[in-house]
């Protein structure tokens, strides 16, 4: 048996643990669920019925069984990423659980599991394209913190994303086939399959979360998710040096993009940055479109209607990182017209919400304004 096939009945099997998990997490949701129902009220939620948040659980299982199979220099790759993944993953797991872990904490924990996983392989970021950020990479202290603050941002990112049944998972998804798709330019197959394997056993939770969003990801999921794609991105630069650094962050171009702007758009609106709201772009694209014109939809598929929408704005970036993997000059305007995309695009679900919104409001003040009339008009009559 060769290498490919190996590498397709384990990518099966790990998909095929990851979906039985899954399911079995949702049969059995009636003795866990006071600890793992995600409630319904909340500025971000959109959900009409408790669902379990420990997806995230399924996904790991499945990662360490399709690791376990692998070939041997699979896993020289794949287990030191899984162990490193391990505290990101268990704080995640925690808010899931108790919902009294800061976002503070899962970022530390997350940065800490780049720190570690650094002290695994001795990978870290070496260039960024930036002239003095390069020149001051070169001393290892600076270069490991960076690549940990880099790796948490983008974990912490792909948890903000995580609003919508399919959202976050498909996303990853995206950004790991695009990754694989650049590896595999490179002639980096091991780095390549494991991209695609990821991308199975995550499709294994995504077919239980998308369409009905009887399971989601929850904390755990999208700090291990996020992590593993911010990971897998560093090591493709290391490994192949000819890769443009600009590459996979256009791979992961849609969570960052969000997250920056995210942070921008408070800042300016003298907020906390760090204080949810339902300005998201997906939570827009909640309002603006699905809400309008997918009314006749019942609330799960409402709900499941905003990610395909998120996914073409993630796409897109995606697509562009493959093309020109290997070509500055063309990433840099690529990555401005991909943000420029992105806002254009929140600029008109933003301006189609806060109208919806308006014309809601008249609404409610034209039924207000007539029920004294229809409450005074029983005595006009018995006069």
């Amino acid at each position: 048996m060769d290498r490919l096939e190996t590498h397709f009945i384990v990518s099966e099997v790990g998909l095929t643990v990851s979906l039985v998990i899954s399911l079995v997490l949702v049969a059995t949701t009636r003795w866990h669920g006071r600890f793992t129902l995600d409630a319904t009220r909340g500025v971000q939620k959109f959900h009409s019925a408790p669902t379990p948040r420990i997806g995230g659980l399924a996904i790991m299982l499945g990662l360490f069984v399709a690791c376990a199979l692998s070939s041997d220099a699979q896993q020289d790759l794949f287990a030191p990423l899984l162990l490193a993944a391990l505290p990101a993953f268990l704080f995640g797991m925690a808010e899931d659980l108790t919902r009294r872990v800061s976002i503070g904490a899962r970022l530390l924990a997350t940065m800490a599991s780049g720190v570690l996983c650094w002290m695994l392989t001795d990978v870290h970021i070496l260039e960024t394209g930036i002239d003095p950020l390069d020149a001051a990479l070169t001393w290892l202290p600076l270069s490991v913190l960076f690549t940990a603050f880099a790796v948490g941002g983008v974990a912490n990112a792909v948890n903000i994303i995580d609003g919508f049944n399919g959202l976050a998972s498909g996303t990853v998804i995206i950004g790991l086939v695009a990754l694989g798709f650049i590896a595999d330019g490179c002639g980096d197959a091991e780095l390549a399959r494991l991209c695609f394997l990821i991308c199975a056993v995550t499709a294994g939770f995504f077919l239980v979360n998308f369409p009905f969003g009887k399971l989601f990801l929850g904390d755990g999921g999208a700090y291990l998710l996020g992590f593993l794609l911010s990971w897998l991105s560093v090591m493709l630069v290391y490994r192949n040096p000819d890769v443009s650094p600009w590459a996979p962050l256009l791979a992961c171009a849609y969570p960052v993009f969000e997250t920056v702007f995210t942070i921008l758009r408070r800042l300016w609106c003298r907020r906390h940055p760090g204080r949810p709201d339902s300005c998201h772009l997906h939570s827009l694209v909640k309002i603006a479109i699905t809400g309008r014109y997918f009314r006749a939809f019942n609330a799960s598929l409402r709900n499941a209607s905003v990610s395909p929408f998120s996914w073409a704005i993630a796409a897109v970036p995606a697509m562009l990182a493959v093309r020109f993997a290997d070509n500055s000059a063309a990433l840099l305007p690529s990555t401005v017209a991909s943000f420029a995309l992105y806002l254009g695009f929140y600029w008109y679900v933003a301006h189609a919400a806060r109208a919806r919104r308006r014309r809601a409001m008249r609404s409610q003040t034209r039924v207000a304004e007539a029920m004294p009339s229809l409450a005074a008009e029983p005595a006009s009559l018995q006069s």
